[in-house]
């Protein structure tokens, strides 16, 4: 391995989130600065806004009722030609 290509690892580096958290991590710069972490991310927090997908559903299987109903075409049958 080459010798003095990885860069300095601090084991105690402190991170500081927007939300004023502070925490420490193992990191290649003493400190990180971060917008959103544990304590204040939407998902681990359980506030998470669901999207409402309603009608989505419905209106697939809808489109899947009316391709049903309408009849398939039948296709043709090609007869084969005699060579002579």
């Amino acid at each position: 391995m080459k010798k003095d290509i990885h860069p300095k690892y601090y084991d105690k580096a402190e991170a500081h989130c927007a939300c004023g958290n502070k925490f420490v991590v193992g990191a290649t710069k003493p400190e990180i600065q971060v917008e959103i972490c544990h304590n204040c991310h939407p998902f681990y927090t359980g506030k998470e806004k669901m999207i409402d997908t309603a009608g989505k559903v419905e209106r697939f299987k809808a489109r899947r009722a009316k391709a049903s109903e309408v009849p398939k075409k039948t296709a043709k049958v090609r007869v084969k030609k005699n060579k002579k």
